[in-house]
């Protein structure tokens, strides 16, 4: 009979712990999607700073300063996002370890497992955040770049 207990603990601590795996997978998709803008700023970046070095005009070397600039800024937003989910999925793992390890252990982590899940949330929103800045950043400089196109070409 205590080992059929047992096995239903386990089992409830599993039901318990897929919500948090699931919100795991959720992070792992922005991940992949913040890693290829990433990936698509930097070889950016590249062109820009190769076609910066050979630019005979001053002007022209201006503007792709301009627009070096706000790649960093992209690639430093970027960069804090990945960094917030990276923190918030690790606080989800350790949300996992800790509802199986306080009931094998028999403790009530119930508070420390309340302030990592709460913690991942915030690490979440604000790495929701960064990344609307970033994609708003990247709207930015695609409108600039084309006003000043037109303007050239009146």
């Amino acid at each position: 009979m205590d080992q059929i207990t047992a096995i239903e603990t386990i089992a409830g601590v599993i039901q318990l712990a897929v919500a948090p795996v699931f919100l795991l997978a959720g992070i792992a998709g922005m991940l992949n999607v913040l890693s290829s803008r990433l990936g698509r700023v930097v070889d950016r970046f590249r062109k820009v700073e190769a076609r910066m070095l050979s630019e005979p005009h001053d002007d022209h070397v201006v503007l792709l300063q301009t627009e070096t600039r706000g790649l960093w800024k992209r690639i430093r937003l970027v960069n804090w996002s990945i960094r917030m989910f990276v923190t918030s999925a690790l606080l989800i793992s350790l949300v996992i370890v800790a509802l199986f390890f306080g009931e094998l252990a028999g403790l009530d982590l119930s508070t420390t497992i309340a302030v990592l899940f709460v913690g991942s949330m915030c690490l979440i929103i604000l790495g929701l955040v960064l990344f609307l800045v970033e994609v708003s950043t990247a709207t930015q400089h695609i409108n600039q770049g084309i006003s000043e196109i037109l303007e050239e070409a009146n």
